[in-house]
């Protein structure tokens, strides 16, 4: 028997029904043999071009021989690029793609002569941003959303046995008022929207009596199950049944819950009639005795629900397979997140689809191994950002048991113009269109726990006081977002509503409180990255939870960016650039240590997501060591490298034994005196330095062990861990490099948490530094080119720009021997006695109050 996979649900082939046989004679041979559904990948042989001022391509004999051969899932854009190494790696300069506009893809392909007689549907499971499609010159119809399926009838257009021509005009441009894409969300967001088929395309055939085909996109099968006071469980099923025949027909509808071993758990059988060209919805029940439940990533229980529509002659007209889980989740403001009645803590990411090389055209090793990576380091729950994510990785949740967070792509911006109130109704329309696929193509995945109808709705344009500029008119979002929670209600009143905010309680004048709109919220808070510390975290969400002790809370962004090619010798040396450069990958994995330990002792939070897996695409960056990505994930953008942080997670979140030396990409070292840090969590673990023991570390807090200030050796370094776990040791090792011109000396640049290049030799970044703060002579601008300050005396002006002020000293770990020591000023207000200083070695002032201003 042939089976398909698709969008999470196996159809099962079978037999066509005698009555619709019947209905169409002349395809009585071919029906006889046919199975009642069959999908046709439609994957191979697309002609493709992208070009706005292509016109009239949907006609079966435009000539497309000068286009592009490509196979779908496809997509023209390549996007965002690491500087360093072009060599290595597939996105560089001269390979990006950022254009958006129109796509156009054409397809000849010959359906089977069975296809005759029967209703033909083509599925689409994503096309960007917006699709118009053509079959052999009719037009099918358009769809508004790229990131859900759809499916459009192509029954009176198909001609069986030979060619036919397919045509898709897809259009990704950036939504402008009037535009094409004007009414289709998203509106903005800090990510790339890429265009094209990125997702499969198929051709299926059904009998004339199907599981409703045209539902949204959905399965046309929808069931939720409930435990009962005995023990057992009710599944309840709705089946939305279609007859698109000329003729009533009696059919037999059975519902089935199969166990791992084949034995039928449940089932429910009923009888009815389908009046011509008419649907229905119907209700079935099945009892389960001793349920296995599904619990998450400790045992993701899957049975089979099978739910068959069959002649009264015992012939199968339609069936819909999928697995499904019995579980009970439930948010409580105390006590967080309960399944089937026990706590769970949740941990895990926030997740974009693109990858590079390939964008959003990703196969299905590619999502596998994106959730082998995240699986890897413990995630046991991934946010699927800012838009509706595939059925790929909805099924590989279901199977590995991690509990997901499914998102609408409302984002920052519900109005195109400053002058409108509450979303226009194109706008309004699109959103709850996009909220009902998502509700009903994954209603079924028993990993699917919440739905969120919007992101950051109080941050953007249409915020009273956007960045100290208020637009003309204030927009109230509360609106939409009453109309979409109520709209998920009534599609699914079995999850709770949730949304992210970014900025209630952060200071910012005149927020919108929109968390109220939901069952449920989720904070972004980005403490000691856009501001504060990540100490000042805990007093924050303390805040909220006080200020709505009755409404679940998560936390649903928080992390830092972190360049694997950037390095420092402090990550409380100097400012960082949160929207620039200077992002050390030392300084990402400083916040990660900072903030969970802070996280996980919140008893009532329901979950936390940190930002991000994976580095990501987004044409408003160019930060770090990247031009157009987004630099926060805990992955590069390729997947090959894990930056450090990722491993403080994989030791504090799993058992699997976990030993990883930090810093192992900042090779050629500054300094000869360094911290050594080990991400372990081992019972112990012991640190050798060129074969010598410099100790053991037992039980380390939140799993990090730390050896200070050890020496180090010119030439080659090489670092051994080895963590003594019950199962035998683990052990990781690397090597630094350090110049014999820096065995022996401190070259400090001062204020500065990544040192500047200078003429004057290598510097290391500031250090060894008690008190004080970091200071600069350039004037800052996020996100803006830095104003450079005019300093004379020194070629090394960059070195110089930066300093540090106020009452503060350094104890500077040199060996026995004679130094010299030189200090170079840069003197911001030519004040006398404002800035002094001493300089002691031994306890012996060498240099007492030496007056900067008054000198020079």
């Amino acid at each position: 028997m042939k089976q398909l996979w698709l969008g999470g649900l196996a159809f099962a082939l079978g037999l066509l029904g005698a009555a619709q046989a019947a209905a169409h004679p002349g395809a009585a041979h071919s029906a006889a043999r046919a199975a009642p559904r069959e999908a046709i990948d439609l994957a191979e042989g697309w002609r493709f071009i992208q070009d706005d001022s292509v016109r009239g391509a949907e006609a079966p004999g435009f000539q497309d021989s000068g286009w592009a051969s490509v196979s779908v899932p496809h997509t023209w854009n390549r996007v965002g690029y690491y500087l360093p190494h072009p060599d290595q790696h597939i996105n560089r300069a001269e390979t990006t793609d950022k254009k958006q506009g129109v796509g156009w893809y054409r397809l000849s392909f010959t359906p089977p002569l069975m296809a005759a007689g029967r209703r033909a549907w083509l599925e689409f499971d994503g096309a960007s941003r917006t699709a118009e499609i053509w079959l052999n010159g009719i037009r099918l119809g358009r769809h508004d959303g790229g990131f859900s399926r759809f499916r459009l009838d192509a029954s009176a257009a198909l001609r069986p046995g030979v060619a036919n021509l397919l045509a898709v005009r897809t259009d990704n441009s950036p939504p402008k008022p009037g535009s094409e894409t004007g009414g289709t969300l998203p509106l903005l967001g800090d990510f790339f929207i890429h265009g094209g088929l990125y997702r499969p395309v198929r051709l299926v055939l059904t009998d004339p009596v199907h599981v409703d085909m045209l539902d949204f996109g959905g399965p046309g099968v929808y069931a939720n199950s409930r435990r009962t006071q005995s023990g057992g469980a009710e599944v309840a099923v709705r089946t939305r049944l279609r007859n698109d025949g000329a003729l009533s027909v009696p059919i037999q509808l059975t519902a089935r819950l199969v166990d791992a071993s084949g034995r039928v758990a449940g089932q429910a059988t009923q009888r009815l009639t389908l009046a011509p060209h008419s649907g229905a919805e119907a209700p079935q029940h099945l009892e389960i005795a001793r349920p296995h439940l599904w619990q998450g990533i400790s045992d993701p229980y899957l049975y089979r629900l099978s739910v068959e529509i069959g002649t009264a002659a015992g012939r199968r007209l339609d069936r819909v397979e999928q697995n499904f889980g019995i579980r009970e989740m439930r948010l409580d403001p105390a006590r967080g997140f309960l399944l089937n009645g026990k706590p769970l803590k949740l941990h895990g990411v926030g997740l974009h689809q693109d990858r590079e090389g390939k964008g959003w055209a990703l196969s299905q090793a590619d999502v596998a191994e994106t959730m082998a990576i995240l699986r890897e380091m413990g995630a046991n729950t991934i946010r699927l950002t800012h838009y509706q994510h595939g059925p790929w990785i909805h099924d590989l949740a279901d199977r590995y048991g991690l509990v997901l967070w499914d998102e609408i792509p409302l984002v920052t911006v519900w109005t195109l113009t400053n002058d409108q109130k509450e979303a226009p109704p194109a706008i309004l329309a699109n959103a709850r269109q996009q909220l009902q696929e998502l509700i009903r193509q994954n209603y079924n995945h028993p990993s699917v726990a919440v739905w969120s109808i919007a992101n950051e709705v109080d941050f953007g344009p249409n915020r009273p006081d956007f960045l100290g500029k208020p637009p003309a008119t204030i927009a109230d979002p509360m609106p939409l977002l009453h109309s979409l929670d109520a709209l998920a209600k009534a599609e699914d009143p079995s999850r709770p509503t949730v949304l992210a905010t970014c900025c209630e309680g952060n200071g910012m004048p005149e927020i919108p409180v929109v968390a109220t709109a939901t069952d449920a919220a989720g904070a972004n808070r980005y403490y000691g990255w856009y501001y504060g510390r990540p100490a000042d975290l805990s007093a924050s969400l303390d805040t909220l939870h006080a200020t709505r002790p009755g409404q679940p809370l998560a936390v649903t962004e928080y992390g830092a960016g972190g360049a694997t090619t950037i390095h420092t010798d402090d990550p409380l040396g100097g400012p960082i650039d949160m929207g620039g450069r200077v992002q050390p990958e030392e300084y990402q994995a400083w916040v990660h240590e900072h903030s969970w330990p802070i996280l996980k002792s919140k008893p009532y939070l329901w979950s936390t997501w940190l930002w991000n897996g994976f580095d990501f695409a987004s044409t408003v960056r160019a930060e770090g060591d990247s031009q157009d990505i987004n630099t926060k994930g805990l992955v590069s953008y390729d997947r090959r490298i894990r930056k450090d942080a990722y491993y403080f997670y994989k030791a504090n979140w799993t058992e699997t034994p976990t030993v990883h030396i930090n810093g192992r990409r900042y090779t050629d070292r500054a300094y000869p005196v360094t911290d050594i840090r080990v991400y372990s969590n081992a019972p112990s673990t012991s640190l050798e330095l060129n074969g010598r023991s410099l100790g053991i570390r037992s039980h380390c807090p939140d799993r990090i062990c730390v050896w200070p200030a050890v020496r180090l050796a010119a030439g080659a370094d090489r670092i051994v861990a080895t963590g003594a776990f019950a199962s035998g040791p683990v052990r990781d090792s690397i090597e630094w490099q350090l110049a014999p011109q820096a065995e022996r000396s401190f070259r400090i640049d001062s204020g500065a948490i990544v040192a500047a290049p200078a003429q004057s030799g290598r510097f290391g970044s500031d250090a060894f530094f008690v008190g004080g703060s970091a200071g600069t002579a350039d004037t800052l601008k996020r996100g803006r080119p830095p104003l450079l300050a005019a300093i004379a005396g020194s070629p090394d002006r960059d070195l110089l720009a930066s300093f540090r002020e106020g009452r503060f000293e350094y104890r500077i770990p040199v060996g026995n021997g004679r130094y010299s020591v030189a200090l170079t000023f840069v003197e911001p207000r030519a004040s006398a006695g404002e800035r002094q200083f001493d300089v002691i070695a031994n306890g012996i002032r060498a240099l007492a109050g030496f007056d900067i201003a008054a000198t020079a």
